[in-house]
């Protein structure tokens, strides 16, 4: 006898409020929900109070889904949407964690590979279209063959092959630009073999039975969650309605918004020429975002990059939106606010951009003003408890460091190589950089040193983060430093991006 499909089962409970078919839609759908708010949240007890928070909604919205939805990617995206608004209070586990966590339940095929794009594969998955989104939740989450991806989707097999081969092709560019090479064979692989996992034993009845009374006795954490996730949902459908009333008004023939489009874009011509300090100095005098130009791009040979002047202006090429939200919201002139330092909540373009804003007083924060505007977004500082590296003095007597004698520096973090003269805090910048998780300078050092360390970046484990042997470059700092990085937990100030109101 053939099972009732998701949406019968759906109708049903909506009509009859039938226990036994919303028990069956949460174990089929349990271990789906609970991997995904693991994956986000690197905690299995907060992973399960998601995944109740996520049912509680499908209860209470269960009678206003369409017909055609594809409920497994429904519940994707209302986890990841869910598991957002859990963060606001803490910051995710360190990637390393995550990724050790993670490898230890896969075989060993698979464990060189899946490391490397667990961390960004939730981020990664929300900057598809709903249909990529959906085809990939189909075919590897649940690893559905691609005839009955086409009939969740309404699609012939050809078009679900060619759905899912476009799906994956997109992965592994935003892969790509993350540092993560990997063809999309491997990718598909990985996901098949990593991304589902058992949902811890009883958590399935506990689920059904709070999600079917829709929160009642639930705890009052839980019921925030569900509250904080169902205003992002009806916040995400209108902007999405209000972005289709933008499209018919542009059509309609605006002639405001269409003169200052030709006038924007008659400021091309700055992109297929040299851009540097001297081009900031010249009027005339604005801000400006495009979306970087593959001529541009070449002319420039790929590379890219940002620069202040002292008084605030500012240039940057080739960046992608998180990035250049970063250098928005830095707060002052210098190292732009790192990834690791930042909690970036809302789906934007990964499309990259050139920019500038070359105003004599005032360039910074135009430019701040024009990011919120153009990618739809607010950002706010807090200071959020999470896991750092401390960098303190090992040998308090050594005569390891010397003074700084120059002002050269270079770093090379793929072969493992560091030579640095500056300040401890300069160091512990660039460490940060390296290993991609906040560093907090604890030595006292007030001098300029020559920091040199040489590491064996060759021997990095396999599939270890961002191409980085973390053990031997602590090992080096000690032995040729005299510094050692050690691992705590303390507030530190940190970026909260948000889509805005």
């Amino acid at each position: 006898m053939t099972e009732p499909d998701d949406i019968s089962l759906l109708r049903e409970f909506s009509a009859t409020g039938s226990e036994s078919a919303f028990a069956a839609l949460v174990s089929r759908h349990l271990n789906l929900v609970y991997s995904t708010a693991l994956r986000s949240v690197g905690n299995t007890h907060a992973a399960q109070e998601i995944s109740q928070a996520v049912f509680i909604i499908l209860a209470r919205k269960a009678n206003r889904l369409p017909r055609h939805a594809v409920l497994s990617g429904w519940l994707y995206q209302t986890t990841r949407l869910t598991a957002a608004n859990f963060l606001r209070g803490e910051i995710r586990r360190q990637q390393r964690e995550q990724e050790a966590y993670m490898q230890s339940t896969l075989n060993e095929v698979e464990a060189s590979v899946w490391p490397q794009i667990a961390p960004l594969l939730d981020d990664a998955l929300g900057k598809l279209g709903e249909r990529d989104r959906n085809a990939i939740v189909l075919r590897f989450f649940e690893n559905k063959s691609l005839q009955e991806v086409g009939v969740a989707m309404g699609a012939s097999e050809d078009a679900a092959k060619m759905r899912v081969n476009r799906a994956l092709e997109k992965l592994r560019k935003i892969f790509g630009k993350r540092g993560v090479t990997l063809s999309a064979t491997l990718i598909a692989g990985a996901v098949s073999a990593g991304s589902v996992q058992a949902a811890p034993v009883g958590l399935a009845t506990t689920v059904s039975a709070v999600a079917i009374a829709k929160g009642a006795t639930a705890g009052g954490s839980t019921l925030v969650l569900v509250k904080g996730a169902l205003k992002i949902m009806t916040w995400t459908k209108t902007q999405m309605a209000v972005a289709g009333s933008a499209v018919i008004l542009l059509a309609g023939g605006t002639a405001t918004v269409v003169v200052e489009k030709i006038h924007e874009y008659q400021d091309e011509a700055w992109q297929l020429g040299d851009i540097n300090s001297e081009f900031l100095l010249k009027p005339p005098y604005r801000t400006v975002i495009l979306p970087t130009k593959s001529a541009a791009r070449d002319k420039r040979n790929g590379t890219g990059g940002i620069a202040w002047e002292g008084d605030g202006r500012i240039y940057g090429i080739d960046a992608p939106v998180e990035e250049l939200v970063r250098v928005a919201y830095t707060k002052k002139y210098g190292p732009v606010i790192s990834q690791c330092r930042t909690v970036f909540e809302p789906e934007v373009s990964t499309n990259r951009f050139d920019f500038f804003s070359n105003l004599p007083v005032g360039a910074k924060e135009a430019l701040k003003q024009k990011v919120d505007k153009k990618f739809k977004v607010t950002g706010k500082f807090e200071s959020i408890e999470t896991n750092v590296m401390i960098l303190k003095i090992r040998h308090p007597d050594s005569a390891l460091l010397k003074l700084s004698e120059s002002n050269n520096s270079s770093i090379d973090r793929e072969n493992g190589r560091i030579k640095l003269n500056g300040s401890s805090d300069k160091l512990a910048a660039v460490l940060e950089d390296c290993i991609k998780s906040p560093v907090l300078n604890q030595t006292g050092l007030t001098n300029n040193f020559n920091f040199t360390v040489n590491w064996d970046n060759a021997g990095r484990p396999a599939g270890a983060a961002y191409n980085l042997n973390l053990e031997a470059l602590k090992q080096a700092l000690i032995d040729q430093l005299g510094l050692e990085l050690i691992p705590g937990r303390e507030s530190i100030e940190m970026l909260v991006v948000e889509k805005a109101n």
